[in-house]
């Protein structure tokens, strides 16, 4: 008898550490969710600056600290019987600085998204507020 030309496929190697497919899942950024304080975080880099404002807060360097706080770029409008939704940006951190006497608005960056590049100078041009980034 012959013997049939198969193709062997490799058999796959079994995970020594199963991990449920939620844990498996890498964001696109390739950053972590980190819990302070039962906040969540996108990232290690925001949960630290989170930390630091915090110290900054306590210490009466800065006050009233607001996180993901909503502004409008855009309101909501109807167009032609369709209507469509408002653009917002939404920042990580605001607060108000004693010793310069303003508002920060704050950005943790890590990738800046087209997206983000975008509503940045919508949002600058319209607040004429100064977005940071850390």
């Amino acid at each position: 008898m012959k013997k049939e030309n198969r193709i062997k496929y490799p058999i796959p190697k079994r995970l020594s550490n199963p991990i449920t497919e939620e844990k498996q899942k890498q964001s696109k950024y390739k950053n972590k969710k980190v819990v302070i304080d039962g906040i969540k975080f996108d990232s290690q880099k925001e949960a630290n600056r989170y930390v630091e404002l915090k110290l900054m807060e306590d210490t009466d360097y800065i006050k009233d600290l607001e996180l993901q706080k909503k502004f409008e770029l855009i309101p909501k409008y109807e167009i032609n019987g369709r209507k469509v939704r408002a653009m917002n940006y939404i920042c990580d951190f605001y607060y108000y600085d004693v010793l310069n006497k303003k508002y920060i608005v704050e950005d943790v960056k890590g990738m800046k998204t087209q997206v983000y590049k975008l509503k940045k100078k919508m949002f600058e041009y319209k607040y004429k507020i100064e977005i940071i980034e850390t």
